[in-house]
C-alpha cells in the first residue's frame, strides 16, 4: 500500500482505491485516505478525498454512510468555495442527487426532511445557473416511491421537458428511470421501447446496462419474449455478480429464477450473497432481496419442498418454509416502515403484490448447468390422457371398463399400454378373474421386465394353452426366446425358438392360430436371427429369408390392424440393417425411411424415430447434410412427449451439429439449448449436457453474444473432462471463453482461460493449437497492462511459429513484442531490435521462397513490418528529447515508410489501400520534418492513385479525405 506523502500521492492512491471491487475493504481505504489527506493541509486534498469516500459509500452496501462527507464537503463550499476547483464543485452539485435517492432509501429519514432538501437543491441548483432537469428527475423519485402518481406524472412531464445540462444524469440512466415509470403504468412493451438504447449499447455507465437488464427480465416474461429474457439473465447477471452495490438488480435476477422453474439456480444465487440478508446500508434494496427470497422460498414449498435445505442469513441451518416465513416478516417488516414515515400503503401493498406473484413458464431453459427441483419429466404443454386405473371422480374404475381399456391400448399399441396392464394386475388382485385374463396379465407384466420376463412369458404361455388359445401359447413361448436372446442366451434361443416356429406354421395351415400369433412368432424368429447377425457377423442370409417370410405373410393384410402393419414395418427395417450390414448404405436408407413411413401412416410416429434417426446416421456418412438434417427433425416431430429425456437431447444436439455446420447459429443454438436442457432432465448433466453447453457456448459465440457465450462456457467447464469429452473438448471451451472474455473486456481471465488451454495443448504432437494459443494469451496479458507477462508469452509464441516453419506469425510475435519493449525495461532500443529482427525475418523467407502467391503473403508481411517500424521509431521519441533527436528519430521512421511503400507498391492493385496508407504516414512525417512540399507530393500521390476509383468505397473516401488535409497547409 503506498505511503501518502504529498497530493500527487494521494492521488495515486484515490484512483487506486476508485480500482478496487465495490465492499467494505474499498470504504475502509477511502477512510484512511481522508486521514492521510488531513494531515497534508491542503484544503483541496481534504475535498478530494471527501468526494471519494461519498462516492464509494454511494457504490457500496454502506449507502447510509455517505451523508457525513457530504455535509462536511457543503459546509466547507459554504465557507470557502474558493478551495473548490471547477471538478470538484461540479462534483458537489452532481451528488445531490445521490443524496435524494439515499434519503429516500432510509425509512428513518422523514419526509419532511427530503421535501426540504428537494427545496435545498432546487435553489443550489438556480444558483449555480444548473437546469431543473435533475431537481425535476430527483421530485418524480420521491413522488413515485411515496405512491403519489399524479405528482410523479407531473414531475415526470417536468423532468422531460427541461433542458439537459452537465448536472442531468447520463442518457442510460435517465432512460432506465423513464421506463420504470412506464413499468409502473403497466406498460411492459413501452418500457422495453424506452430501455431500447440502453440495452442496444448506445448508453451506458458504470450501472447501465446492468440495472436496465434486470429491470426487463419481468416486463420479458410477461409479454412472452422468453427468448429475450433467457439472454437478458445471462448477461446482465454476469455484471451485476461483482457489484456489490447492486442488490436491487441482483433480487431482480432471483426473481426471474422463481418465475422461471429456475428454483435451483436461484438458490444458488442466494448462496452467492449471505451478506445481503443483513447489511443495512440501504434498507430499501435490502426490503427487495428480502421480498424476492420469500417469493422463491414460497416457489419451493409450493412444489413440495419446504423441508429442503436452503442457504440462508448466517448462524444457522434453514429450511425453505423457515426462510420463507423469516424473510415475508423482515421484508414487511421494512416496508411498514417505509409506509409509516410515507403515510401511505403503496411500498407495502407493491411488496405484497411481488410475493404474490405466479410462475410465468413452467420451466425457460438457461443454458447454464441446472438441478431439477421436482422430478424430471417432459415440461411441454402435452395433453395427457388419465393415469390407467384413475379418474377424475372418487370411483375407481371397474376391473371390466379397465381391462376393456389395457386391450385397447395394446390393440392399438399405445404407449400407456403396460401401466394399463399394471393397473389390471393390481385390480385383478382383489377378485377372481378367469385364466385368459391372468394369460394377458402375466404376457404383458412380461414384456415390461425386459431379461427378466422368461419365466412370466412360459407361465403366460401355459395359461393360454389352459384357455384354449394354442395360437397365443406358442407365441409367448417365442417371445420368451427371443427374451434370452436380448440377455447374451443366443444359442439357447435359437434352439428354443425352432419349435414354436414349426408349430405355428403347423397351426395356421390348418387354420387353427390367425395372423397375429403367426406373425409374433415369425416375428421373434426374425429378431433373434438378427442378433446373431449384429453379435457373430453370421447369419444374414437366414436372417433375410426369415423377414421376408414375415413380409409375404403380412404384406397388404394390414389394412386398420395396426399391429400387422408395424409387424410389416419392423419388417422392413430388418432388410435395412442387413443392407447396411452389407455396406449398402443407400439402399439401407430408402428402407428405412419406408420403415418410418409406414408407422406414420398408422398413426404410430413415436416407433418411426428409431428409424428416422437411423436415415440421419446413414445420411451424414453419405454427406447428405440436408437429408440428415430431414430426418433429425422428422424424428423429433414424431417423437413428441414419447421420447426420454436422453433421447430428446440427442436429438436436439445431433440436429444442433448439423444446422450448425450449414452456418446457421442461432437455430444451432436454440437446439443446443435443448439438449442442454433435457440432459439435465435425464440426469445427464456432467456428460451429455456438458457437451451441449460446449456447443451452446460456441454457437453463442458465433453469434457475438459473449455475456451470453461466457456464462454457457464457464457453466460447461467443471464437468468437461478429457477422459469423458476428450482434451480437445476441454481445449476449446477453454479457447472460446477465452475469446468471449477478450470481448468483454476481461483480459486477464482471458489470458488465464488461454494459457490453460496452451498447457493442455503443449503436449499435442501438432503443436500449431498450441502457438496460437500462447499467441492469444499473449496478446490478453498486454491488454491486461501485464508487459513483461506479455512478452514472455509471446517469446514462447515465436519459438513454437519458427519450429514450424511460419514465418507470419513469428514476424507477427515479434512485432507484438517490440510494442511491449516501450513498456518494459527493453525500452526503444529493445524494441527497435525486435522489430529490426522481424524485417529480417521476413527478408530471409523471401529469398528462400519460390511460390509466386506464398511469396506475395510474404512482401505483403514485410511491408506491414516496415510500415510498423516507421510507426514504433515516430512514436518511442522521448517527450523532453532534442530537435536532433526527434529529426533523427523521424528521418529513420520516414525511411521506414518508404521501404514499406516500395514493397506494397509491388503487390499492385492488391497493396494499394496499404500503400497508400503508409505513403499519407510518410507524409505526415514530411510535414513534420518540416518540407511542405514532399508532405504535399506524397498527398496528391494517394490523390492520384485513387483516380477513378469507386467514389463509394469507404476506404478510398477516407483515404482522399486525409489526403486533402495534408495539403491544406501547402496550399495555403
Amino acid at each position: 500500500m503506498m505511503e501518502i506523502a504529498d497530493f500527487d500521492s494521494l492521488r495515486r492512491a484515490l484512483a487506486e482505491n476508485s480500482e478496487a471491487p465495490e465492499g467494505p475493504a474499498r470504504n475502509a481505504r477511502a477512510e484512511q485516505l481522508l486521514v492521510a489527506a488531513e494531515k497534508l493541509n491542503i484544503p483541496l486534498a481534504v475535498i478530494e478525498a471527501l468526494g471519494h469516500q461519498l462516492k464509494v459509500y454511494n457504490y457500496s452496501s454502506e449507502k447510509d454512510k455517505m451523508f457525513v462527507p457530504f455535509a462536511r464537503l457543503l459546509r466547507m463550499w459554504d465557507e470557502r468555495p474558493e478551495d473548490f476547483d471547477e471538478y470538484e464543485a461540479h462534483s458537489l452539485h452532481w451528488v445531490f442527487k445521490w443524496m435524494t435517492a439515499g434519503m429516500l432509501d432510509q425509512p428513518d429519514v422523514p419526509l419532511a426532511s427530503i421535501e426540504k432538501w428537494l427545496g435545498e437543491m432546487e435553489h443550489r441548483y438556480r444558483l449555480a445557473g444548473h437546469s431543473e432537469r435533475a431537481v425535476r428527475s430527483a421530485e418524480f423519485s420521491v413522488a413515485a416511491h411515496v405512491g403519489d402518481l399524479p405528482r410523479a406524472e407531473r414531475a415526470y412531464a417536468a423532468w422531460l421537458a427541461a433542458d439537459r445540462d452537465r448536472m442531468a444524469d447520463c442518457h442510460a440512466c435517465e432512460l432506465h428511470g423513464q421506463g420504470g415509470w412506464q413499468l409502473r403504468n403497466g406498460r411492459d412493451a413501452q418500457a422495453l421501447q424506452v430501455w431500447g438504447p440502453v440495452l442496444e449499447g448506445e448508453y451506458s455507465c458504470a450501472h447501465e446496462p446492468h440495472t436496465v437488464l434486470a429491470s426487463s427480465l419481468a416486463p420479458l416474461l410477461r409479454l412472452g419474449r422468453l427468448d429475450e429474457a433467457r439472454a437478458h439473465h445471462l448477461r446482465g447477471f454476469r455484471l451485476v455478480r461483482p457489484m456489490e452495490s447492486m442488490r436491487g438488480a441482483y433480487a431482480d435476477h432471483v426473481e426471474f429464477c422463481a418465475l422461471t422453474g429456475n428454483e435451483a439456480r436461484g438458490l444458488e444465487l442466494v448462496a452467492e450473497r449471505p451478506a445481503y440478508f443483513t447489511d443495512t446500508g440501504q434498507p430499501r434494496s435490502r426490503m427487495e432481496f428480502l421480498t424476492v427470497v420469500a417469493l422463491l422460498m414460497d416457489r419451493l414449498t409450493g412444489l413440495g419442498l419446504g423441508g429442503q435445505r436452503v442457504p440462508g442469513p448466517a448462524g444457522r441451518p434453514w429450511t425453505a418454509d423457515e426462510l420463507a416465513g423469516h424473510a415475508r416478516a423482515q421484508a414487511l417488516e421494512l416496508a411498514a416502515r417505509f409506509d409509516a414515515r410515507n403515510g401511505t400503503s403503496y411500498v407495502g401493498d407493491r411488496v405484497r403484490e411481488r410475493m404474490a406473484q405466479r410462475p410465468l413458464a413452467d420451466r425457460l431453459p438457461l443454458g447454464v448447468r441446472a438441478v431439477r427441483t421436482v422430478a424430471a419429466g417432459p415440461h411441454v404443454p402435452v395433453v395427457k390422457a388419465p393415469a390407467p386405473g384413475r379418474s377424475d371422480s372418487a370411483e375407481r374404475p371397474s376391473l371390466p371398463a379397465l381391462l376393456a381399456e389395457a386391450r385397447r391400448l395394446s390393440d392399438t399399441l399405445q404407449p400407456h399400454a403396460l401401466e394399463a396392464w399394471a393397473a389390471v394386475a393390481e385390480a385383478a388382485e382383489e377378485t377372481e378373474v378367469d385364466t385368459y385374463v391372468r394369460a394377458e396379465i402375466a404376457d404383458h407384466t412380461a414384456m415390461g421386465r425386459g431379461p427378466e420376463g422368461v419365466e412370466l412369458f412360459e407361465r403366460a404361455a401355459e395359461l393360454y394353452a389352459e384357455a384354449g388359445d394354442e395360437g397365443e401359447a406358442i407365441a409367448a413361448h417365442a417371445r420368451a426366446a427371443y427374451v434370452r436372446a436380448l440377455s447374451g442366451e443366443l444359442d439357447e434361443a435359437l434352439a428354443a425358438i425352432d419349435e414354436p416356429y414349426d408349430r405355428i406354421l403347423a397351426l395356421y395351415a390348418e387354420d387353427a392360430t390367425g395372423v397375429r400369433q403367426t406373425a409374433s412368432v415369425l416375428m421373434s424368429r426374425a429378431r433373434i436371427l438378427m442378433r446373431q447377425v449384429h453379435e457373430r457377423s453370421a447369419g444374414a442370409a437366414d436372417a433375410e429369408q426369415a423377414v421376408r417370410e414375415l413380409l409375404a405373410l403380412v404384406g397388404g393384410r394390414g389394412g386398420s390392424d395396426v399391429r400387422l402393419v408395424s409387424r410389416a414395418a419392423e419388417g422392413r427395417a430388418m432388410l435395412a440393417e442387413l443392407a447396411e450390414h452389407a455396406g449398402d448404405g443407400e439402399r439401407a436408407g430408402e428402407l428405412f425411411r419406408q420403415a418410418s413411413a409406414q408407422f406414420v401412416g398408422a398413426e404410430l410416429p413415436w416407433f418411426a424415430v428409431e428409424y428416422e434417426v437411423r436415415v440421419a446416421g446413414l445420411a451424414h456418412e453419405q454427406g447428405d447434410l440436408a437429408e440428415a438434417e430431414r430426418a433429425l427433425r422428422a424424428a423429433l416431430e414424431h417423437g413428441g412427449p414419447y421420447v426420454e429425456p436422453v433421447g430428446r437431447a440427442q436429438l436436439h444436439l445431433q440436429l444442433a451439429e448439423v444446422v450448425g455446420g450449414r452456418g446457421a447459429a442461432e437455430e444451432a443454438a436454440e437446439h443446443a439449448l435443448q439438449a442442454a436442457h433435457w440432459a439435465d432432465e435425464a440426469g445427464e448433466s456432467g456428460t451429455l449436457g456438458a457437451w451441449a453447453r460446449h456447443q451452446l457456448g460456441g454457437f453463442l459465440l458465433r453469434q457475438g453474444r459473449f455475456a451470453e457465450a461466457a456464462e454457457v462456457l464457464e457453466s460447461a467447464l467443471p464437468d468437461l473432462t478429457a477422459e469423458t469429452h476428450g482434451d480437445g473438448a476441454v481445449v476449446q471451451t477453454q479457447w472460446w471463453l477465452g475469446d468471449c472474455l477478450s470481448e468483454l473486456g476481461e483480459h486477464h481471465a482471458a489470458a488465464e482461460r488461454r494459457l490453460q488451454a496452451a498447457e493442455i495443448a503443449r503436449h499435442w504432437p501438432e503443436q500449431h493449437d498450441h502457438a496460437t494459443l500462447a499467441h492469444l494469451a499473449a496478446e490478453s496479458l498486454g491488454n491486461a497492462g501485464l508487459p513483461a507477462e506479455a512478452d514472455r508469452a509471446y517469446t514462447r509464441a515465436g519459438e513454437l511459429w519458427r519450429a514450424m516453419g511460419n514465418v507470419h506469425f513469428l514476424v507477427r510475435s515479434l512485432r507484438a513484442r517490440a510494442w511491449l519493449a516501450l513498456r518494459t525495461e527493453a525500452g526503444a532500443e529493445g524494441a527497435r531490435t525486435l522489430m529490426a529482427d522481424a524485417v529480417r525475418e521476413c527478408e530471409a523467407a523471401l529469398e528462400a521462397v519460390d511460390d509466386p502467391a506464398a511469396a506475395d503473403r510474404l512482401a505483403g508481411e514485410l511491408g506491414h513490418t516496415h510500415r510498423q517500424f516507421g510507426d514504433l521509431l515516430a512514436r518511442s521519441v522521448p517527450e523532453d528529447a532534442d530537435d536532433p533527436a526527434i529529426q533523427e528519430a523521424f528521418e529513420a521512421a520516414l525511411a521506414e515508410m518508404a521501404a514499406a511503400i516500395s514493397v506494397f507498391a509491388m503487390l499492385g492493385e492488391d497493396g494499394l489501400h496499404h500503400r497508400t496508407a503508409a505513403e499519407l504516414a510518410a507524409g505526415w512525417l514530411e510535414a513534420d520534418l518540416s518540407r511542405p512540399a514532399a508532405a504535399a507530393a506524397r498527398a496528391r500521390a494517394v490523390l492520384d492513385a485513387y483516380e477513378g476509383a469507386d467514389p463509394a468505397d469507404e476506404t478510398v473516401r477516407a483515404r482522399r479525405a486525409e489526403a486533402r488535409q495534408l495539403l491544406e497547409p501547402t496550399e495555403e
